[in-house]
């Protein structure tokens, strides 16, 4: 049997484990979950993504029995294709129409939940930063996504969304404290808001996207925050005076051109605030420019010290996607 990636677990803590496994879309669903030698071993997809997803989790590998029952698109291809999944869609990234229209077809026919695949048929571009799909299955562009349990509803024509980060908004999220005032200046559906509002946190999500703003109110229903989110329609440095040192929390997921904004934050920090400052840089100084421009934006009337500065992950050859996690304290 092949040697996969497994999160190891005693049996006692399976259901938890592996309910918070598939929330973050983290389980091979090609691989059955196992129990041998008082350990129970649950394949998962991502094994970094599942360490930092379970705190304390142990990743091991080890000889899963694959699902024969289910018939996975590699079954039908003789190859593994390439595709991500959000909600009970998957998307491609194929340049040959005729190799994405037979993916597709494989994946509609295997055993697995996906029943509309998408191909990306644009770069991402325009203000909104949105791209063009082409449906190679399924009807439209519409999707039900869940992530660490909230549920988000979105349309990937209209809105911007990455599952892939996935786990740095957990990560994020899990440092909020229920009473906090938190303040996402480019919110989209609410994947940050959202979470947040869950946890206890007054929270108001701005962006210039009306659907995405559309989207954020329909989900806070869906997870039942209404009471605790604001979701305003503009651009944040018109909203920013509204809300002057209101916020004890701040998000700024706009790699390329966060620095921009960073006047308003600072309007928006409280005497104390956390920044999390997202940025594409090189990989010889991914932190340096972002450090630098929140240092001319907010010294010297507040004292800036950095808490943590991550690399999310891989965005071009020699580029990172980065985040800088930021105390604000009013000098």
């Amino acid at each position: 049997m092949e040697q996969v990636p497994c999160v190891r677990v005693r049996p006692t803590d399976g259901e938890t484990t592996r309910r918070a496994l598939a929330e973050a879309n983290l389980l091979a669903d090609g691989y059955e979950i196992t129990v041998e030698d008082g350990w129970l071993y649950v394949p998962v997809a991502d094994p970094e993504a599942a360490l930092e997803a379970l705190s304390g989790a142990e990743v091991v590998d080890y000889a899963a029995p694959v699902r024969e029952t289910l018939t996975r698109p590699a079954d039908l291809l003789g190859y593994e294709p390439s595709y991500e999944r959000i909600g009970e869609v998957a998307l491609l990234d194929e340049d040959d129409p005729e190799r994405a229209m037979t993916i597709a077809r494989a994946i509609v026919d295997s055993d697995l939940p996906l029943e509309t695949v998408l191909d990306k048929a644009s770069a991402i571009s325009g203000e909104t930063r949105v791209r063009e799909w082409t449906v190679l299955a399924g009807e439209g562009t519409e999707v039900l996504h869940r992530e660490y349990g909230c549920t988000f509803a979105l349309d990937l024509a209209e809105v911007y969304f990455s599952p892939r980060l996935a786990t740095e908004r957990h990560r994020v999220a899990e440092q909020v404290a229920a009473g906090e005032r938190a303040f996402d200046m480019f919110a989209g559906v609410g994947p940050f808001v959202i979470p947040f509002a869950k946890r206890g946190a007054a929270c108001v999500g701005c962006d210039v996207n009306e659907r995405a703003i559309e989207y954020l109110r329909e989900n806070a229903r869906r997870n039942d925050v209404t009471d605790r989110v604001t979701a305003i329609c503009a651009d944040v440095r018109e909203v920013a005076p509204e809300y002057e040192h209101w916020a004890d929390r701040l998000v700024m997921n706009l790699p390329h051109s966060a620095d921009e904004f960073l006047e308003s934050a600072v309007t928006l920090a409280g005497e104390r605030c956390t920044l999390h400052y997202y940025d594409i840089q090189h990989e010889d100084d991914p932190f340096g420019p972002g450090e630098r421009a929140i240092r001319v934006a907010a010294e010297p009337d507040y004292e800036v010290s950095v808490t943590e500065r991550r690399v999310v992950r891989s965005y071009a050859p020699h580029e990172l996607n980065v985040c800088l996690d930021v105390s604000l304290e009013r000098s």
